[in-house]
């Protein structure tokens, strides 16, 4: 179909792009025999981008491309785009994509004054019949204003033309173009308004001395689309990978089934257990024994003839299998017998975004039916808040949505309690929160352990006290006047 046919058919058919999460924002896919401008910084990823959409359309839905190059020649763009798993050379043989070379050599010149476009029209047409493509990328426009000096009203004149003829032959045209800053003008050259019937935005934010990847849909002619940035990033045998927030469906069933937390006293005070799709957060001071909860959740679950795993980003695995061996968990043997997996990881080693794409990928490969985070405190640290509150959007949609049972720790700003960061995030996403603190009484310290919320179920109420040893955790009776176990703040 050409572009008046679609019109006239009332239809916008999607073009999907290969980056999964952002065809979801675009209410799946750009439209087709349209016309898309990407743009961003230096270093964004709109090339990336621009080649998985090519990608997508030559190896899963039989559509052929075209790349037309304005910076880079055709090997340099084969040799980049091979560590993102794309053979572009392979493409090429086989008569599914076609380059047009426009990218500068030591023999141009600057083109002054009147000139027109009409000699590169040609050549994207020629290679476009040639190879019968059904896409286009354009990449990069800013060299286009770069070599030729004159009006630029007149150049983008010329693109809006091209762009036209290509819409018209029903080809989905995808151009990149430079912005100077991650917030300001849309694109340096100011296209937007003459080419594109679809803006997309890539930023590159350097926040707190860590960059965080997002993307924005700015403007989708005639389609309505999803507002507002999401994160993404760049992964070497995937391309872009985009985490799409914002279109988000609180579309989960809510399980009835009870799951054990892997102590007896901690079930009776939840009033039977966690609930199967349930998240709980976990929040102590250092030492209050958030790390044994953790253990006995995953080894009362491994004991129901379940499985888990582990993520771990504050102990190593020895560390963590060596506590659990004194308190009579056997990590090791649960791991040999297939039951079990810990996973730790350092993390500053990478973005929020890639470590939720571990965290997917090792529960998609594995199947458990819990899984425990220990501890979202020692992610916080790597992203600034906003960032980290998509991860834990992300996190906990993706456990419910999977039917996990999941288990959360979360660090205390202080000994005796208060809230912090992670807390503040987390408490209104999670459907438990269990506190741990320590309480003082006369001259000696104890330990208090309070089920603060569970939704859609009855729990205890007191503060019960509890002691740590070599065999576990110990429950006694209630404290008859504990103090304020919030010390800083209730956390809402």
């Amino acid at each position: 179909m050409t572009e008046e046919e679609f019109e006239v058919a009332g239809v916008l058919e999607r073009v999907r792009t290969g980056v999964e999460a952002f065809d979801e924002l675009v209410m799946g896919g750009l439209p087709r025999a349209r016309t898309t401008v990407v743009a961003g910084t230096p270093g964004s990823g709109k090339t990336v981008f621009a080649t998985q959409f090519l990608a997508q359309g030559i190896t899963t839905y039989g559509e052929n491309g075209v790349f037309v190059t304005f910076e880079e020649p055709p090997a340099d763009i084969i040799a980049n785009m091979r560590s993102f798993g794309w053979d572009m050379a392979s493409w090429r043989r086989r008569k599914c994509l076609a380059f047009v070379d426009a990218s500068p050599s030591d023999k141009d010149e600057l083109v002054i004054g009147e000139f027109d476009l009409n000699a590169l029209l040609a050549r994207i047409q020629h290679a476009a019949r040639s190879v019968n493509a059904q896409r286009v990328v354009l990449d990069s426009l800013a060299q286009l204003f770069d070599h030729f000096i004159g009006d630029p009203k007149l150049l983008r004149r010329e693109l809006f033309r091209i762009g036209t003829v290509l819409k018209k032959a029903g080809l989905t045209v995808l151009m990149t173009a430079e912005r100077n800053s991650e917030y300001g003008e849309i694109t340096r050259h100011r296209l937007e308004e003459f080419v594109a019937d679809n803006v997309v935005i890539l930023r590159n934010v350097l926040s707190n001395e860590k960059r965080r990847r997002t993307i924005e849909v700015l403007k989708m002619r005639g389609s309505h689309h999803v507002e507002g940035e999401a994160p993404f990033t760049l992964l070497s045998d995937r391309g872009v990978v985009a985490v799409p927030l914002s279109s988000l469906r609180l579309e989960q069933h809510s399980s009835t089934t009870r799951v054990t937390s892997g102590h007896a006293d901690i079930d009776e005070m939840c009033g039977g257990g966690f609930f199967r799709d349930s998240v709980t957060l976990v929040s102590g001071a250092t030492g209050t024994g958030k790390t044994l909860l953790v253990t006995n959740f995953l080894g009362g679950g491994v004991a129901a003839g379940e499985k888990a795993v582990l993520f771990g980003f504050e102990e190593s695995r020895g560390q963590l299998f060596r506590n659990a061996r004194g308190w009579g968990v056997d990590f090791e043997q649960m791991e040999a017998d297939g039951k079990l997996k810990v996973i730790c990881l350092y993390p500053e080693a990478q973005g929020l975004p890639d470590h939720l794409l571990t965290i997917q990928g090792i529960v998609d490969e594995f199947g458990p039916t819990r899984i425990a985070v220990d501890s979202l405190s020692a992610l916080e640290r790597i992203a600034p808040d906003t960032g980290f509150r998509e991860f834990l959007i992300s996190l906990t949609s993706f456990i419910k949505k999977r039917e996990i049972a999941g288990l959360c720790t979360a660090t205390s700003k202080s000994l005796i309690g208060g809230q912090s960061v992670s807390e503040q995030h987390i408490s209104t996403m999670t459907d438990s929160i269990i506190l741990l603190r320590y309480i003082q009484e006369q001259q000696t310290m104890h330990r208090g352990l309070m089920v603060l919320k569970m939704r859609g179920s009855e729990h205890a109420k007191e503060i019960r006290r509890f002691t740590i040893d070599g065999a576990g955790m110990h429950f006694g009776g209630a404290f008859a006047d504990a103090p304020d176990v919030f010390a800083g703040g209730d956390l809402e």
